[in-house]
């Protein structure tokens, strides 16, 4: 499930990375995030997203896998009821989408 040295860190199946900055903007995750590649967004309401693909944990809480991250952009408010990040309506492919974007960022 890895990829090689240089490549995304972990391979969504289904997602397509070229998607993702225009989803970020459409769900304005760039109002609230630092995000590498997508223009404006420098938003410091939520964590920057620079080298999201190096990170340990999704939220301090879930570890970093596609799964994770998949439920995590559908449904942040199951995961950690009343944080920050609103539940947006992402659907299954937009959710690949950004998964696949966010483990280029290393």
């Amino acid at each position: 499930m890895f990829a090689e040295a240089g490549a995304p860190t972990w391979r969504v199946p289904g997602g397509n990375p070229a998607n993702a900055p225009a989803l970020m903007q459409v769900f304005g995750c760039a109002a609230c995030h630092t995000v590498p590649g997508v223009q404006h967004a420098v938003g410091n309401v939520g964590p920057p997203l620079t080298r999201f693909a190096d990170r340990t944990y999704i939220a301090g809480m879930l570890p970093n896998t596609p799964e994770n991250l998949i439920r995590w952009l559908r449904a942040p408010q199951t995961i950690v009821p009343g944080n920050a990040m609103p539940d947006m309506g992402i659907s299954d492919v937009q959710a690949r989408d950004l998964a696949a974007y966010l483990y280029t960022l290393r």
